[in-house]
């Protein structure tokens, strides 16, 4: 049984006393119902209070972390109901810290340190690229001693709001195109780059842009780890990246099933609570069942990456079944909730707005599915 520490504990409870002192359900709200809002003085105060470097070593200003620790400050901030951006600082600095040159890191500590914005936005996905990575068309070519990179992203999450880009492009000269695409560290405010944002169901205060790319030019030292080797540094981030994901989506089930549970227990239907009623409690014990599955497989993973071993398979299991129970949890908390349920007026319809991208980003439901199947098969083969 997993039991945390009386530092995680200390830990856990600042933050709780953080969001009740100063971003309480009516911030969070507002953030989240204002047109092109974004949650600058949260993640300034995350900053200033040690939670955005947790993970980075103490030469750069950061505290060391385990995985497991990691995930309990994104359950917590997942039970504030805060937004995704707020959750995924350590994923592209993490990034950094195994990949950058020493410059490249100060770089993007520096910047983090500044404001508590995430410092990178992933270059990733483009519109005939999704799951596909390896159909990535955005081009870097070399003249003149300059890098130029051509091409188009999209879903490229804080790409207005972070100074840095973690682009991946493919040289359309390589030799083998296995080893084609390279990864690189673009200031977001070159000339050339130009930016439209989308608008989505859910996610309002993490803002997704098209990103185009017109003859950025960058210098050499902007690559990212070796060249030809971008593909491995996708994969690399995917796996802590889902792990994150589904403890956020654990703390979002526990509000909202508590949001659920309470209001069960004060409504009041033909004369007594509707919480006395067997449907009710289906649901309640259904969501709470969900709720124990998803802690379960989300901390016996963190202790799998803490102990060195692999979490290739763990991980895809914990985004892929935990993407899943929040949606479900939250459709039920809805329920539950009536009609008060639907309206912006509630955080159960944030969460379960917001809820649906996580079967998509950091990896498709599908996808899961194809990683799984092909691991656990090979163990048997």
């Amino acid at each position: 049984m997993f039991v945390k520490t009386e530092e995680q504990e200390l830990l856990l409870e600042s933050l709780r006393q953080l969001f009740k002192r100063d971003f309480p359900e009516s911030y969070l709200a507002g953030i989240d119902n204002t047109p092109g809002g974004y949650a600058y003085d949260l993640a300034k105060a995350l900053l200033d209070n040690g939670y955005t470097l947790l993970g980075v070593p103490e030469e750069f200003g950061g505290t060391p972390a385990s995985v497991t620790t990691l995930c309990l400050v994104n359950e917590e901030l997942g039970r504030q109901c805060t937004p995704y951006s707020s959750l995924n600082s350590s994923l592209t600095i993490g990034d950094m810290l195994a990949f950058g040159t020493e410059a490249q890191k100060k770089l993007v500590i520096d910047a983090v340190k500044e404001t508590g914005i995430p410092p990178c936005a992933l270059g990733i996905t483009e519109p005939q690229a999704g799951s596909d990575d390896s159909a990535i068309a955005s081009t870097y070519t070399r003249r003149n001693g300059k890098v130029y990179i051509n091409g188009h992203k999209t879903f490229m999450s804080g790409a207005g709001k972070s100074p840095y880009g973690l682009v991946f492009a493919k040289n359309p000269n390589a030799p083998d195109p296995r080893k084609a695409i390279s990864c690189w560290l673009v200031k977001m405010d070159l000339p050339g780059i130009t930016m439209s944002e989308l608008h989505k169901i859910g996610n309002h205060a993490t803002p997704t842009y098209e990103v185009y790319f017109d003859e950025v030019e960058v210098e050499e030292d902007a690559l990212v780890g070796k060249e030809g080797e971008g593909f491995f540094i996708i994969m690399k981030n995917f796996e802590p990246e889902r792990l994150l994901i589904s403890a956020g989506s654990l703390g979002n089930a526990e509000a909202v099933f508590e949001d659920a549970a309470r209001y069960a227990n004060q409504r009041i239907q033909f004369g007594k609570p509707i919480g006395s009623f067997q449907l009710i409690q289906e649901k309640i014990t259904d969501m709470y069942l969900k709720i124990e599955n998803m802690r379960n497989m989300i901390y016996s993973a963190a202790a799998d990456i803490d102990e060195g071993k692999s979490a290739r398979i763990s991980s895809a299991m914990c985004k892929y079944y935990c993407a899943r129970a929040l949606f479900e949890v939250a459709d039920d908390a809805m329920q539950v909730l009536g009609g008060i349920g639907y309206t912006n007026d509630h955080r159960v319809s944030r969460v379960w707005r917001d809820a649906r991208a996580n079967r998509i980003g950091g990896g498709t439901d599908e996808i899961m599915i194809h990683i799984l199947g092909r691991q656990l098969l090979k163990q048997f083969g």
